[in-house]
């Protein structure tokens, strides 16, 4: 079974940057495809972008394009989420998830994610 560990959340001034790590135990990295969900206050969980295996990226929240960036290094296990120009609507616990799809598969969809990390908060302060 595999386990997800995050780390990198924080407090950080809005324009500022946090790098959310993501670590794989128990499977290795390479059989899933990885997605990252943020929850903020009083709000419902959202996909935010997913990777496949495959590496092919998919951006599902409008407002995060062009700031957010996922990438991983199969050889560490670690997916990371880059975020930068961070804003104070961008507050919120973020989640990595594990799904077991090969090819070009990503999902903004929770549902479909098999394993979740413990979650990260990021408070971005104006």
């Amino acid at each position: 079974q595999v386990r997800l560990v995050e780390s990198g959340g924080g407090l950080v001034q809005a324009g500022g940057s946090l790098r959310l790590s993501c670590v794989f135990s128990g499977q290795t990295l390479d059989y899933y495809a990885v997605g990252w969900f943020r929850q903020a206050p009083g709000k419902e969980r959202e996909g935010v972008l997913c990777m496949s295996v495959g590496g092919g990226t998919t951006t599902y929240v409008d407002s995060v394009k062009g700031r957010f960036t996922i990438s991983r290094d199969n050889a560490r296990n670690t997916v990371y989420l880059q975020m930068n120009s961070l804003k104070p609507e961008d507050r919120a616990v973020y989640y990595c998830a594990a799904g077991t799809a090969a090819g070009t598969w990503c999902a903004s969809d929770a549902d479909e994610f098999d394993s979740w990390g413990q979650g990260a908060q990021v408070t971005v302060f104006s």
